[in-house]
């Protein structure tokens, strides 16, 4: 592996339902490897998950998201 090369995490949160997060995984992997049946190897090697977050509404780093979605009207009550 060469020196230079490192693991980095891009990190995404969404509001959004559990079918909506599972189709934006979807198409974030189609965009890492437009064409899944190539021959390997994927020239950046990569992976994706769905987590979802438990308490995410009290946690600091998401207090941007949850007022954008209140303010979109989103926001369940």
């Amino acid at each position: 592996m060469p020196e230079n090369r490192k693991i980095w995490e891009i990190q995404l949160a969404v509001y959004a339902t559990e079918q909506q997060a599972e189709e934006l995984k979807r198409q974030v992997s189609r965009l890492l490897c437009p064409d899944p049946n190539h021959a390997p190897p994927c020239p950046v090697p990569w992976s994706v998950s769905l987590v979802e977050v438990p308490g995410a509404e009290e946690r600091e780093p998401y207090a941007s998201l949850l007022t954008q979605a209140e303010i979109e009207g989103q926001l369940r009550s």
